[in-house]
């Protein structure tokens, strides 16, 4: 289903500004108004602004990351030692220093105590917990295991943050190394060479062709540097935009899927956090169509997700997973090999986690060889430019000394 943006009043009178899956801007309204809150706007959240993008970015939020798995853990520790929701929820109530975090677990408590199930409570909290996370507290609640399924939340939640964290952890270093070289070469060639470019102008000296290009480089990027600085800024921005617009965020996700070693890094994220949603949803009773819904809203990339959705319309009308999943030639054919296992030997959701679990390491194992590639990579282009530079500006130096000599 879509995901539509919305802005409502409580009974409060305070803004709720979140987002919700329905099938359709009517829908969104009324399960706003029966929730007792009056809807302001609503729509989709495709359609939604750049300004209203950035916000998001930086709005505050209750519960995100290792608060979230803390929360999740506490929850199940506290049922399992015995603990009625409503007091475990009551004893929670007193951690957070975060008010906003507070004031949420006091509504969920408050729903819990006027009757509503967990899952319903949650829900209810304007997309600060994901469908995901409700549909497991959900299939908790229908098999009476709630603190074995928050427990395994937590875990499956601890090891997506921590696949993501290693994801970005192993971009940084390079981002960093590359925005150090680039301003290096432009204070080289702005500052630097052109004091040479002066000098030898008053000397009226002769210069060989890559001596006068390399001073011509340089006399420009200090006289245009803003520009060089700008230009990228904008095509970030500009690219920022466009990946909003879902033919084009398709388009490109294709291309990426095709490139050699980018395409064969995705496939295995995408496809460790695929197996893992799927693994956790089915072993806690969540129905397999169910959580292929789950997990295709999890997937960052389109065309993968395109053909999960593909593949959850073939497997209602009585496919196998692994042969639906295969339809598409993206998946990687030993994810669909085990998941044909699981199939086979009736243990589907045992094998999607230990599918999860190959690629996790997979991916791990080709991160670390890219830094290992990279770093000295980027060493010696940056030697071999700055050498070419330094080259380029000190022979004519070298040659007029020689000739005075």
């Amino acid at each position: 289903m879509p995901l539509y943006h919305y802005k409502a009043l409580n009974p409060r009178g305070e803004l709720l500004d979140g987002q919700m899956e329905a099938a359709s801007n009517a829908e969104v309204v009324a399960r706003l108004q029966e929730q007792g809150h009056l809807p302001v706007e609503a729509k989709l959240a495709s359609e939604a602004s750049g300004a209203s993008v950035w916000k998001g970015l930086f709005k505050t939020r209750p519960f995100a990351g290792a608060r979230l798995v803390q929360f999740t853990q506490q929850l199940a520790t506290l049922l399992g030692a015995g603990q009625p929701l409503d007091r475990a929820l009551t004893i929670l109530l007193e951690l957070p220093e975060d008010e906003l975090a507070r004031r949420t677990i006091g509504d969920v408590r408050d729903a819990v105590r006027g009757g509503s199930s967990l899952s319903s409570a949650l829900e209810r909290q304007h997309g600060t917990f994901s469908r995901l996370y409700v549909n497991m507290v959900r299939a908790g609640e229908a098999g009476g295991s709630l603190h074995e399924t928050l427990a395994r939340l937590a875990d499956y939640m601890e090891r997506t943050r921590a696949l993501q964290g290693r994801v970005i952890n192993a971009l940084i270093y390079p981002a960093i190394l590359l925005v150090m070289v680039g301003l290096s070469l432009l204070f080289l060639l702005g500052y630097v060479v052109p004091q040479f470019a002066a000098m030898y102008e008053s000397l009226d000296a002769q210069l060989p062709l890559f001596t006068q290009i390399v001073l011509g480089v340089g006399l420009f990027v200090r006289d245009w540097w803003i520009v060089l600085l700008v230009v990228p800024a904008l095509a970030l921005w500009w690219f920022d935009r466009k990946r909003r617009d879902p033919v084009f965020r398709e388009a490109f996700d294709a291309w990426l899927l095709q490139r050699r070693f980018a395409g064969a890094l995705v496939a295995k994220v995408e496809t460790a956090r695929l197996a893992r949603t799927l693994g956790t949803l089915v072993r806690n009773g969540v129905p397999l169509m169910a959580a292929l819904g789950i997990g295709r809203n999890v997937l960052g990339n389109r065309v993968l997700a395109a053909d999960v959705a593909a593949a959850a319309e073939e497997v209602k009308n009585g496919v196998a997973l692994s042969t639906a999943l295969g339809r598409g030639k993206r998946f990687p054919r030993l994810a669909l090999q085990m998941i044909q296992v699981g199939e086979e030997s009736g243990t589907l959701d045992t094998m999607l986690v230990k599918t999860a679990e190959t690629f996790e390491q997979e991916t791990a194992l080709a991160l670390d060889r890219m830094l290992a590639a990279m770093v000295p990579l980027v060493t010696v282009v940056l030697a071999t430019v700055v050498g070419m530079v330094v080259l380029a500006v000190l022979t004519p130096l070298y040659d007029l000394t020689n000739a005075i000599g």
